[in-house]
């Protein structure tokens, strides 16, 4: 996308708001920050969404987190800024019902000074939800016919890092010290762990490769693979020790029962290479009859294919839960599933939140997690 087009849209989107909440905005000096405010993100925004095209590391890392920042700011005033004038729309609408009801001046006032304050807020609050290492989220996954040898047994799920610009390998250092002390049966990673190519990113990742448990580590690619270079990734992650699963699987024995673990490319992976094309049912073919099966699927669409396919759980992630209100509630339109554990026929699915955090370094109302999963029995 050009730079003049998202610098004009920017410039329109911006002086929406700019129009909206400057001229009632109380008191000319807050006023004049705030529009000077305004004018500089709607000039770092758009510059920091191509920062890698207009400039080389390091430079371009530092616009990428100066944009994305101003972008997770403007996201929070364009939507307080909707809800304000929606505000104003239910109060004239009052005021014609009820004219001595309502003081609409003073109303626009107290609105346009609160949209800048609830902003700036939500966008610190939410900087600081995201750039702390995801807590752990533990989730038990209850499976009619377990075998007692598998009953207890832990999957470590990672899902959505989104390794680039603004998270680096400090970041990736804190996951994988936290995913150690969980001391898992298996680490399970779904997708999209990277923003960026081998060659610029492949230190930033190379922490991975300490990831330390009894049955090893499992990739399944994302769609932000595709975007990234998929092979030299597919190549860094093998040398790094962690297995990919191309549509096929891995059985895992533990205490004299098996596990089928196997993983598919991303639901998309399709339109990038034809080689690549999600396939449940070629994942799990040869696999042990009777074994609990498992799949890992970036997005949480492979879900049909998946229970048809007769697996018992499916592991995705990919939504971030919508990372920060409101986005969480207009994931829905594009995936079945937001987050957490739902069932899909007799299928197990278990949608993460994201370990990490994509564009803007914000979550508010849908934090990052780390996942232990623990297989346990049901009677049903």
């Amino acid at each position: 996308m050009p730079l003049t087009y998202l610098l004009g849209l920017s410039a329109a989107l911006h002086l929406y708001i700019g129009a909206r909440i400057v001229p009632p905005f109380p008191g000319a000096g807050m006023a004049t920050l705030f529009a000077l405010l305004l004018v500089a993100s709607a000039l770092m925004v758009p510059v920091g969404m191509l920062s890698r095209r207009l400039a080389k590391p390091p430079v371009s890392d530092t616009l990428a987190w100066v944009g994305l920042l101003f972008l997770g700011l403007f996201s929070s005033l364009f939507v307080f800024t909707v809800l304000r004038d929606a505000v104003l729309l239910l109060a004239w609408i009052a005021s014609l019902i009820a004219p001595a009801g309502l003081a609409l001046d003073g109303l626009r006032m107290l609105t346009a000074a609160a949209v800048p304050v609830l902003g700036i807020a939500v966008t610190f609050v939410g900087f600081l939800n995201a750039r702390r290492t995801a807590q752990v989220k533990r989730v038990e996954i209850p499976l009619a016919g377990l075998p007692a040898g598998l009953h207890g047994f832990t999957i470590v799920q990672i899902s959505d890092v989104h390794v680039g610009p603004t998270i680096r390998a400090r970041y990736v250092e804190g996951i994988v010290e936290a995913v150690n002390r969980l001391n898992p049966d298996l680490v399970a990673i779904t997708g999209d762990l990277v923003d960026g190519s081998v060659l610029e990113l492949g230190a930033q990742v190379a922490p991975l490769s300490r990831l330390v448990s009894k049955h090893g580590s499992y990739f399944v690619t994302g769609n932000h693979e595709y975007y990234s270079g998929v092979e030299p990734w597919l190549v860094e992650l093998h040398r790094l020790g962690i297995k990919v699963l191309h549509n096929e699987h891995v059985v895992i024995e533990r205490g004299g029962a098996k596990l089928v673990l196997a993983g598919v490319p991303d639901y998309s992976a399709g339109h990038f290479d034809e080689a690549h094309r999600s396939d449940a049912r070629a994942a799990v073919a040869g696999a042990p009859a009777g074994a609990v099966k498992l799949l890992l699927a970036h997005q949480p669409r492979s879900a049909p294919a998946a229970a048809e396919a007769g697996f018992d759980l499916q592991l995705s992630g990919h939504t971030h839960g919508g990372q920060f209100l409101p986005w969480r509630f207009f994931v829905q339109f594009q995936q079945p599933f937001t987050s957490g554990l739902h069932k899909v026929g007799r299928m197990w699915i278990y949608v993460s939140r994201g370990t990490g955090y994509w564009g803007p370094p914000k979550r508010f109302g849908a934090p990052s997690e780390i996942t232990e999963l623990r297989l346990v029995a049901s009677a049903v």
